[in-house]
């Protein structure tokens, strides 16, 4: 159902009856007042709110259509398999997902047909899949539906704030950050999320061994993405030498990946795995 037909009905009073009537043959498409949520049961437009700074931000929200069908899932389906990133509290996994398998984070994930596809090939670990993108999270909540997908849980928000504040340390078994915003002009480089600072917070909730996996068609951010990767020391490469991974079968190619390839574009991955936790010198 479309947020535009969630009107309340009005209230029988004196005041309602002398409102004017829309002539005959008038659309009854409910304009939302100011403040009105799109979706009453869904997704909250800034589930953070004021609580936290307003930091540099690696992700740009889209604005664009909510169909129908992607209206009805975030009704319907937000209460189960939603979790708006608040900041607020330190989020159970087990009980998000109703059971003990190991869970992935994913940052990023546009529609969400390639989430679907890895959560039905590998339903043994569950996916917190990440985005601020409405339609996406409408449409995977859909596919995940349709396809009886249980694995998968859709987060909106900030994706730092979820780090920081909502993950416990070591809980994740692996984080995935497929295409992110390559910012191309030099001076909105800062914004780009693969940094020092972001790769020192994932890595307190990664557990040891656990693998970060990044895709991206910009050569320029790969080769970024490398070098940081690489000179940091909570993690380590999974290619022996050093270097970009191949697409392992896992990651499928997705519509936008195969037309960026027919383009020429060149796709790096990047598999580097949380290295053990140092021991602290005995004391005393």
């Amino acid at each position: 159902m479309s947020d535009s037909h969630h009107a309340h009905a009005p209230a029988h009073t004196p005041e309602a009856e002398a409102a004017p009537q829309p002539p005959a043959g008038a659309s009854l498409r409910h304009v939302r007042a100011k403040g009105e949520p799109r979706f009453p049961d869904g997704p909250k437009p800034d589930p953070a709110g004021s609580h936290f700074e307003r930091r540099i931000r690696s992700f740009q929200p889209r604005r664009s259509r909510v169909t129908t069908g992607q209206a009805d899932a975030l009704q319907r389906l937000w209460s189960r398999w939603g979790l708006d990133i608040d900041g607020q509290r330190v989020v159970d996994l087990a009980e998000l997902f109703g059971n003990a398998r190991p869970v992935v984070l994913e940052i990023g994930f546009g529609m969400g047909e390639a989430t679907a596809a890895m959560a039905a090939a590998d339903p043994a670990t569950n996916i917190l899949a990440v985005d601020v993108h409405t339609p996406g999270q409408g449409n995977l909540l859909a596919l995940a539906e349709r396809e009886e997908l249980s694995n998968i849980r859709v987060a909106n928000g900030d994706a730092i704030i979820l780090l920081r504040e909502m993950l416990a340390p070591d809980s994740l078994a692996g984080l995935r950050v497929y295409f992110p915003d390559p910012w191309p002009k030099k001076r909105h480089h800062k914004r780009r999320l693969i940094q020092p600072e972001f790769l020192s917070l994932a890595a307190t909730r990664l557990a040891p061994g656990a693998v970060l996996h990044c895709a991206t068609d910009w050569e320029p951010y790969a080769e970024q993405m490398l070098e940081v990767l690489t000179a940091h020391p909570d993690f380590e490469n999974t290619v022996p030498g050093g270097g970009f991974a191949p697409r392992p079968e896992h990651r499928p190619l997705t519509r936008f990946e195969g037309q960026g390839l027919d383009k020429g574009h060149v796709v790096n991955d990047l598999l580097f795995r949380r290295v053990p936790h140092k021991e602290l010198p005995p004391t005393g």
